[in-house]
């Protein structure tokens, strides 16, 4: 696998940086208030630990089984790297999701309210995982998260029914429309409800989500090539 090369991962994780900073400047941000999570689903670790010896730290996962099958043995050997559920996440996984991951983007039910705040519980003195409620902007019955309109009851019921801190927000806006409107649909709620962590933008918009407010930006294929 060429990791230096033109075409290496090395070389496609520093140009993402690269669109970060400037994506920054342009917005009159500060480089530090962009984090990048790299998106390692269905990656290997042969292609992940080019990237974790470029520096990255911030990875990103969709499934629980995938995430417990290569990271803790990645994490022994970087025990400062920080994982990051990006996918959806089934409540009969909470328990072992609690044990993986640093964050979870993927909040998007009362009923995995209940199930987090049950085995959060149970942590005993453990650090829990923060939290992001996703929320579908789009409104796509296809896909997960809370609706815009319904989204400062949900997270009001997180705080007060379920005793859950939750950080920030998370969205995928529709493949089909411009991204910006509902990035700044997510900043308006997440503004409204105290909430400074926006994960917005991927591969494709990432610099629009940055002009908008993102303080996370999660990007896969820009770093990893195609799947």
């Amino acid at each position: 696998m060429d990791v230096t090369g033109e075409n290496g991962v090395s070389e496609r994780l520093a140009q993402v940086r690269g669109r970060i900073a400037q994506a920054c400047r342009d917005a009159g941000r500060a480089e530090a208030t962009v984090q990048l999570i790299a998106v390692s689903k269905t990656f290997d670790a042969e292609h992940i630990l080019p990237v974790l010896a470029a520096g990255q730290r911030l990875f990103g996962e969709n499934r629980v089984q995938e995430a417990k099958a290569k990271w803790p043995s990645l994490k022994a050997r970087h025990p400062d790297v920080e994982l990051h559920l990006i996918g959806p996440l089934q409540s009969n996984k909470v328990r072992e999701a609690l044990a993986l991951f640093d964050v979870i983007h993927t909040l998007d039910r009362p009923s995995l309210a209940e199930a987090l705040s049950r085995e959060i519980a149970r942590l005993e003195g453990r650090p829990a995982p923060r939290l992001l409620v996703q929320v579908n902007t789009g409104e796509e019955p296809q896909k997960a998260g809370i609706a815009p309109d319904a989204a400062d009851a949900f997270l009001r019921a997180c705080r007060d029914e379920h005793g859950l801190t939750i950080d920030g927000l998370m969205c995928i806006p529709p493949a089909d429309e411009p991204a910006a409107a509902h990035f700044a649909l997510l900043g308006r709620i997440a503004a409204r409800n105290g909430l400074k962590t926006l994960s917005m933008g991927m591969s494709g918009d990432f610099e629009t989500a940055i002009a908008l407010g993102a303080t996370h930006v999660r990007v896969g294929s820009a770093i990893f090539g195609g799947r």
